[in-house]
């Protein structure tokens, strides 16, 4: 593993990410730990929870993020812990397959309530406390499947592609408070997950072949580029996508 930079200013920080309990969250959840911030996270697996929990030092709570209600009571129950968050990295979601022919509009809505509206309720119950406190950064995880035309999951794509649509007009509302918002950009990501559920040798020799480089991608590199946009050292960026997909666009 490379020699990867501290950041000096996230030390102390109150940070706050959604669905921390695995893949790149979990990851998120130990490069913040490892870098003296006060960490939280939100998931609803109450053991591996427990397991980052235990191995990193983080506040949690339970809690399903479709559950607008739940989720900020437990962003409120964190923040009485923890301080007022002035780090917010959105990444929970579930890239479920599904065939467009069969969506029903119940499903949809539970893909946008899974992968899309709970982000908006987080940014809107941890803003008020960063415009107290001068400033902060808000980190919205979307994904290049939709900038890729990829197929499988239209819901799933239609709602990350809303995310970029976010990340632009809260950057601009939230903006004259010294809040940056941006989007950080995954290609497919070598979680326990894609490995096990959709990682065959022919996919991943064909993704390979689609990328610039030739290196299949592990998470930490998500954690890493989202460390940077909450550090200082991005203090005037805002607004923006922050690619981290090996060229494959």
């Amino acid at each position: 593993m490379p020699d990867f930079a501290s950041y000096p200013s996230l030390k102390d920080k109150a940070v706050l990410i959604t669905g921390g309990a695995g893949g790149i969250g979990a990851l998120t959840v130990e490069a913040f730990a490892a870098q003296g911030a006060k960490v939280a996270f939100v998931d609803r697996d109450e053991d591996t929870s427990a397991a980052v929990a235990a191995k990193t030092g983080a506040e949690f709570a339970l809690c399903d993020l479709r559950d607008i209600a739940a989720t900020q009571a437990a962003i409120g129950s964190l923040t009485d812990t923890v301080g007022p968050f002035t780090v917010l990295a959105n990444n929970a979601a579930r890239d479920d397959r599904h065939n467009w022919a069969d969506v029903t509009p119940d499903y949809w809505d539970e893909r946008m309530d899974t992968n899309l509206r709970h982000m908006f309720f987080a940014i809107q119950a941890v803003a008020p406390g960063m415009i107290e406190a001068g400033g902060g950064s808000i980190i919205n995880l979307g994904s290049n499947s939709w900038w890729e035309a990829g197929g499988g999951f239209p819901a799933y794509a239609t709602a990350k592609a809303a995310v970029h649509g976010l990340t632009r007009t809260m950057a601009r509302d939230l903006g004259g408070h010294r809040i940056r918002v941006n989007t950080v950009v995954p290609g497919w990501i070598m979680t326990d997950r894609q490995k096990q559920l959709w990682a065959t040798p022919e996919a991943l020799e064909a993704h390979r072949q689609r990328q610039c480089l030739p290196d299949l991608i592990d998470p930490v590199y998500v954690a890493r580029m989202v460390l940077f946009l909450a550090s200082d050292d991005a203090a005037m960026c805002s607004a923006c996508n922050y690619m981290v997909e090996a060229g494959s666009i």
